[in-house]
């Protein structure tokens, strides 16, 4: 069975019940969830060997993350119990016109606080297969993102398969450095790199010719191609590069698909009409999580594209932050089986 190792923070989200907005409500619905703990429980449910690295406090609330993890077949044995608090997220979820909001509550967490030298690497690191890690965590602080270089460096050293999900995070990076000056030397080492037109723009300075995300319509994979072969010739270890497709028609009505480039050939993939989203949040790991799973399975590079954009497709259906469906459902909506009929 594949190994996967992530790294990254798991967090609480507190989210008014159905769509109400913060002014409104007096309770919130509790969920835990963060970017690699969510690839994590997905590559969990299809069946591999998923392992999630963090810092997580000795208390009863690290522990109800921990055990979420543990419940959905996550190997949770190398997180460090330490640190002053998790990190906490508030969730209102928009609908239509009005967008999603969310506001972080994370400073001193406990992953926040990470040092490298803290997490012995090269043991965590023995059989595995692949390491995934975001651009979520160096945004944190300088220790997280010394910590991630550490482990990308370790991998690199090993033999691991190293991925990252650039995920740019305006409202995280506040310790004093900006995404250029800290994530080039981590991308440097990946071997797959995921990102949409945001991270590319705010991490290295790249966008696509005549495309506005802001206008709700489906978006064309060739006029993302630059972009990726750009982030090849700048980062030449990696051997893939793949961008997530979303044309946002409103906060509920979502067009979706994906585009790979291996240094050759620009393959996309299948594109969904989403019309009632019920949670977005996490779609991107979703989608990452389906893509390791898809490149580990798959023949060719467009099949595993596929069974990406499909289970990113079904998150979109689940609440919470992570996807839990399972192999045999994604690959269901990939054979076209698009009803939603009742399985009886």
């Amino acid at each position: 069975m594949k190994k996967i190792v992530t790294f990254g923070e798991i967090m609480l989200r507190l989210s008014p019940p159905g769509f109400k907005r913060f002014s409104q409500t007096y309770s919130f619905d509790v969920v835990y969830g963060g970017g690699e703990s969510n690839v994590a429980v997905s590559l969990a449910n299809y069946g591999m060997n998923s392992h999630f690295i963090s810092r997580i406090p000795q208390n009863d609330i690290g522990q109800c993350a921990v055990m979420e993890l543990r419940k959905r077949g996550v190997h949770t044995d190398n997180i460090l119990r330490e640190g002053e608090r998790l990190g906490i997220y508030f969730l209102e979820t928009g609908a239509v016109s009005r967008g999603s909001k969310v506001i972080y509550d994370r400073a001193h967490s406990a992953m926040s606080t990470i040092q490298a030298g803290m997490i012995n690497w090269e043991e965590i690191f023995k059989d595995a297969d692949w390491f995934h890690w975001t651009g979520i965590t160096p945004a944190l602080s300088q220790g997280a993102a010394d910590a991630c270089l550490e482990a990308i460096k370790t991998a690199n050293k090993m033999g691991v398969t190293v991925s990252t999900d650039l995920n740019y995070r305006k409202k995280l990076w506040k310790y004093g450095k900006k995404p250029s000056e800290v994530m080039p030397a981590l991308v440097e080492g990946c071997d797959i790199i995921l990102g949409n037109e945001e991270d590319a723009e705010k991490h290295f300075g790249l966008h696509p010719e005549n495309v506005d995300v802001t206008h709700g319509h489906s978006v064309d994979g060739q006029a993302y191609a630059s972009v990726l072969k750009q982030l090849m010739e700048m980062f030449p270890r990696a051997k893939k590069v793949i961008t997530t497709l979303r044309g946002s028609i409103s906060a509920s009505h979502n067009t979706w698909t994906g585009v790979l480039y291996d240094g050759n050939e620009l393959f996309q993939a299948e594109s969904y009409d989403i019309t009632h989203i019920v949670d977005r949040v996490g779609g991107g790991d979703s989608f990452m999580a389906g893509l390791i799973y898809g490149l580990m399975s798959y023949d060719n590079d467009l099949d595993a594209l596929n069974f990406a954009v499909a289970a990113s497709c079904l998150k979109h259906t689940i609440k919470g932050d992570a996807n839990l469906v399972t192999v045999e459902e994604v690959e269901k909506l990939m054979s076209g089986d698009k009803s939603g009929r009742v399985s009886r």
